[in-house]
């Protein structure tokens, strides 16, 4: 039998009978073992050896120093040095285990040496970025769930305009991309970053994907903004309602571990509730692909290698864009407005699947064509909705349902009907048993970006431990952003204002901006093949 392997794909080149996860090794002067990438079922990879056996020792070191030769020629995007972010408590607490087990023996077999910190805090890691020294680093590591990975994000993203003298606060800015690239070690609840751009969760294959500098266009990063001044990115979902609302109450029951989202998933669901705003959004013109074309973006896919010269927004789209972060209006025709009220407000930059979901929320979503796909869900029954939750497990079309509508956008402004301070709800969400049973949900919703809460539900004023609503006369605002993410003069705001008696200010509106390709990772996209 006949094995083809390509040369991009083999690992390293062994003297001996080699096994580096068991680590055995037989030492023999005419024997070499060839490590190399195997694919098994669906889109897994795991490492495979063959052992080759010469005439003599002076042809086993020809061999091996050839295979060397070929590999360093191939690879030479390969990365040599990485700084690697440990997430000890995320997932089921195996962050740790999963990198000494797992990983580590293979980036050693590699050659690739490792600096890992533990992450001992909320953003330790994207503050870390903001100030170590990166030099000689080819690629940063992520182990953990998207929440750590939206950490080196937000660092890396950050870092990269402090470093090129761009202001984030300017929605007219072209924000730059950095030249490391982010992988992503699965070791969190979801992990749908990783399998939306892996096609599975498994750190065996996005190890190997790193090693071999799996190569695709950068990813598309959305931005948050409130009042012309950036509040988060995301890669994955921004939503408002039912997702925003079961990630908050979710956040108050992690003694439970995963299991929280399916408890605070029903409850959520049995609340139905419904939040009343305005949506308005600039669509995609000229565009090749839909979100309804049931087309799926895969490895070497064309619309993402074709969208940096088609789709990547010119100075004009991103003026016309800033008009509606300063509250204008613009009656542009590639602009639309949709009132009422909606169960879910959903926003994605790629198709958002994960093992519970494996199409996603937007199945036909690109990850760097330069758009995101807008998912609104108006009010219905609980049965509709229940129905619109279950096509997301089975391959039937959850937009072909007369309550839900999607579009491929640009921009969006979500403007919410009452201000959050009156604390206006549905009378009938709250005279109902399940309102009544879930009576401690919010009449505003909140935002749910990439698994993170967005504290931009109802207004209130924290002191520290106590909460006060709404009634005090603001003073002169100032920011309390963690001064690294500042990059002109002016201040940065990134989730809250402050006054001068240091109360927080929550804020509710939001607008959100597709960056075309601004992030790159050690993934090539979902292979398309089915292997048994």
């Amino acid at each position: 039998r006949t094995t083809s392997i390509p040369v991009t794909e083999i690992i390293n080149v062994k003297e001996g009978m080699v096994d580096i996860l068991r680590q055995i090794s037989v030492m023999a002067e005419d024997i070499f073992t060839v490590f190399y990438v195997k694919r098994v079922k669906g889109q897994r990879w795991v490492l495979n050896s063959s052992v080759f056996t010469a005439e003599d020792a002076q042809l086993t070191q020809k061999w091996i120093r050839h295979l060397q030769d070929r590999i360093k020629y191939y690879g030479g995007a390969r990365p040599k040095r990485l700084l690697v972010y440990i997430n000890p408590f995320g997932g089921r607490c195996r962050g740790q285990r999963i990198f000494d087990t797992k990983i580590a023996p293979l980036f050693r077999l590699a050659g690739i040496s490792t600096q890992v910190v533990e992450t001992d805090r909320a953003n330790h890691a994207r503050d870390h970025i903001m100030e170590a020294d990166l030099e000689g680093i080819d690629g940063l590591v992520c182990v953990g769930g998207d929440g750590m990975f939206s950490e080196l994000m937000h660092g890396l993203i950050g870092r990269s305009q402090k470093e090129a003298g761009i202001c984030v606060d300017d929605p007219n800015a072209e924000l730059s991309a950095s030249h490391l690239r982010i992988g992503i070690i699965p070791a969190g609840s979801t992990d749908c970053i990783c399998f939306a751009t892996v096609g599975v969760n498994d750190p065996m294959t996005s190890a190997l994907h790193i090693i071999v500098a799996s190569t695709a266009p950068p990813e598309d990063v959305c931005s948050v903004h409130h009042q012309n001044q950036p509040v988060r990115y995301s890669v994955s979902l921004v939503g408002y309602g039912f997702f925003g609302d079961v990630l908050k109450d979710s956040d108050k029951h992690r003694w439970m571990g995963p299991i929280r989202y399916d408890y605070s998933g029903v409850k959520t669901f049995l609340s139905n509730k419904s939040y009343e705003g305005k949506v308005e959004f600039q669509v995609v013109k000229n565009v090749q692909s839909n979100p309804r074309d049931n087309t799926r973006c895969r490895s070497g896919c064309l619309i993402c290698s074709e969208s940096t010269s088609r789709l990547k927004l010119d100075s004009e789209d991103w003026s016309d864009a800033s008009s509606w972060f300063t509250g204008s209006s613009t009656n542009g025709d590639d602009w639309l407005s949709v009132d009422g009220r909606f169960m879910a407000i959903n926003m994605t930059c790629i198709s958002s699947a994960c093992p519970k979901s494996p199409d996603g929320l937007s199945p036909s979503a690109h990850l760097a064509d330069g758009t995101a796909d807008l998912i609104l869900v108006r009010k219905c029954s609980r049965f509709n909705f229940l129905r619109y939750l279950k096509r997301h497990t089975n391959k039937n079309d959850q937009f072909d349902l007369p309550f839900v509508d999607v579009y491929r956008v640009k921009t969006l402004w979500f403007t919410p009907k009452y201000h959050e301070e009156e604390e206006l709800g549905s009378v009938s969400d709250r005279k109902s048993f399940f309102g009544r049973l879930c009576r401690d949900s919010p009449a505003h919703s909140c935002w749910n970006c990439d698994g993170e809460v967005l504290p931009y539900s109802t207004i209130s004023i924290r002191k520290k431990k106590k909460k006060v609503k709404f009634g005090l006369r603001l003073k002169k605002p100032t920011c309390i952003l963690s001064p690294q993410f500042s990059c002109c003069k002016r201040p940065t705001c990134n989730v809250f204002w402050q006054d001068k008696a240091g109360n927080i200010l929550k804020k509710h509106q939001a607008a959100c901006l597709v960056h075309c390709q601004l992030i790159k990772l050690f993934a090539r996209g979902i292979e398309d093949r089915q292997t048994g």
